[in-house]
């Protein structure tokens, strides 16, 4: 018999103001659902959103989310230093927790690749029982965020930040998160670990 998986509900939010209005194709929200789908064992309900560079409008929507059951959700987009980049603030508007060590560790691995990486202002908070997470905009660095960065030979050189969601997400009463160990390993204390069932 196949192991069974706890189904998880995962808010993915592309904040662009071009996108949102038709003026080119968002490349946020297509790159999310893939690697989440690349990533996790788990049956994932996507409720994705595509909203302009407007505070109010994402802090709706980040509570919507939180709302419908959404154990995690990820924001892309609007996290520069930018005039209309509102996301962190947003963000932080709806948080009855921050959890920093996200937003280190995203610009840590970033730095690996462009110094500008200094620029991000990503933020990962806790609503209810929920984990919102920014990301950066392209789809190459939501990748590299999410997964790390890898030695030519395949090892982990700098953790992403994924492997470290599964338990914050456990920590927080939410499903059991389980991944696929080559694209992500996911880390937990032995004794949070959930033993395989049939």
């Amino acid at each position: 018999m196949s192991e069974t998986f706890d189904p998880v509900r995962i808010g993915i939010v592309s904040i662009s103001d071009r996108a949102s209005s038709g003026v080119y194709e968002d490349k946020g929200l297509p790159a999310l659902q893939a690697w989440l789908s690349r990533a996790l064992k788990n049956p994932i309900t996507f409720e994705p959103r595509l909203i302009p560079d407007e505070q109010d409008r994402i802090s709706a929507t980040l509570i919507e989310l939180v709302d419908a059951g959404c154990a995690l959700v990820l924001t892309t987009g609007g996290t520069g230093p930018a005039l209309r980049d509102v996301t962190p603030e947003a963000t932080l508007a709806v948080s009855h927790k921050e959890m920093p060590g996200f937003g280190e560790q995203m610009r840590q691995i970033s730095l690996a690749f462009v110094p500008t990486a200094i620029l991000s202002r990503q933020v990962a908070v806790i609503r209810d029982n929920s984990l919102i997470i920014n990301l950066p905009g392209q789809p190459k660095a939501i990748a590299e965020t999410l997964e790390g960065v890898k030695n030519p030979d395949g090892s982990q050189r700098v953790n992403g930040i994924f492997a470290a969601v599964p338990y914050c997400v456990d920590l927080i009463d939410g499903p059991y998160i389980e991944t696929h160990d080559e694209v992500c390993k996911a880390f937990r204390p032995k004794s949070a670990l959930r033993p395989a069932r049939p």
